[in-house]
């Protein structure tokens, strides 16, 4: 907020006794959002939709929040409605330049996890890239960020995307997942600026040098059940076959640290990898990632493959018509697929 950043409405202080919790969620007006102060990825994160929830929905928040970043501080915010996930890639050196390489629209989500990500964000206005990328700029300078970021934001969609209905969520303050679509549309390796930085080298570019081409989508596949509430899945990996290439007209990067005999463990984080695609627009991307799913073959543990063919196909996600609650909306209808 101090530099400039604007903030969901809520409550951010360290003052943590229950009755001053419910106190401020009584002034934001419900409903609202409890969410873990450490950490991401939807851990310690409980939607309220009532005063008479507040105690047990903060009770598991806690204890959530605890349990995975060992700090069980939470914030309290108000519920955005029809809410989008769009963060900026931002990058600084120690020479104090700070650079953006545009936004990502991660609002594609289940149990407020990631599992389709795509660059440029559909329906991004001008105003509203201006507005975001200045802003993430800006955060970064404040700190005297160094290396890869990025700033997350959630965006009311409800009436269109506005210049005026975006806050910070959070910033993570590593090389994300998702970093390959970034990649792809502006012709970067990331990793390799974070080396030439790490050694005290400039920025390779400039803010006017960077340019954003094409569209890019990330697919994250895992060994997960779709039809048990996407209840992580174990087993060998008798088989495991990607495509050689994308379809013409398209490019196709796979990442993956699996192999054909590998064992998945119910200890670690159940991702098998990661299908990227780019193609001269949205359309024919999301084709590519359709054709480049339709032709991956896992055998050995239940994996999303079919759910994200669906959730690729379904006629708002192709629309570009996408916000945070998409999935659990279509659930039973990506899931009979």
């Amino acid at each position: 907020d101090k530099a400039g950043v604007p903030v969901v409405p809520g409550y951010h202080g360290e003052a943590q006794e229950i009755v001053l919790l419910a106190s401020k969620a009584r002034e934001i007006g419900y409903p609202v959002l409890i969410k873990a102060r450490a950490g991401g990825g939807g851990k310690g994160m409980r939607r309220v939709e009532h005063p008479d929830e507040f105690s047990e929905a903060l009770s598991s928040a806690r204890r959530e929040a605890k349990a995975a970043f060992g700090d069980d501080r939470v914030l309290v915010e108000k519920y955005v409605d029809k809410p989008r996930h769009i963060e900026v890639q931002v990058f600084g050196d120690n020479l104090g330049n700070v650079v953006h390489l545009y936004e990502r629209d991660c609002s594609a989500q289940r149990r407020h996890q990631k599992v389709i990500e795509e660059s440029p964000a559909p329906g991004m206005t001008p105003a509203l890239r201006k507005a975001m990328t200045e802003a993430a700029v800006k955060a970064a300078k404040a700190i005297n960020y160094s290396g890869a970021g990025t700033i997350e934001f959630i965006v009311d969609a409800s009436q269109g995307l506005k210049a005026d209905r975006f806050w910070f969520m959070e910033m993570n303050t590593r090389l994300q997942v998702e970093h390959p679509v970034t990649e792809m549309v502006t012709g970067t390796d990331l990793v390799e600026w974070q080396l030439r930085v790490a050694s005290g080298e400039k920025l390779p570019k400039t803010q006017s040098e960077i340019a954003l081409v094409g569209h890019a989508f990330e697919a994250r596949i895992y060994a997960e059940d779709a039809a048990k509430g996407f209840l992580p899945a174990t087993g060998t990996l008798h088989h495991l076959k990607f495509p050689d290439a994308a379809p013409q007209g398209a490019t196709m990067r796979i990442e993956t640290g699996v192999r054909a005999g590998d064992a998945i463990s119910p200890y670690y984080d159940p991702m098998i990898a990661k299908l990227v695609v780019h193609a001269t627009d949205r359309q024919a991307a999301l084709e590519a990632l359709g054709a480049v799913l339709s032709r991956t073959e896992v055998a050995g543990s239940t994996v999303n493959t079919a759910f994200l063919a669906a959730l690729a196909a379904d006629p708002d996600f192709a629309a570009g018509d996408v916000d945070t609650s998409l999935i659990a909306r279509h659930q039973t209808a990506l899931i009979e697929v």
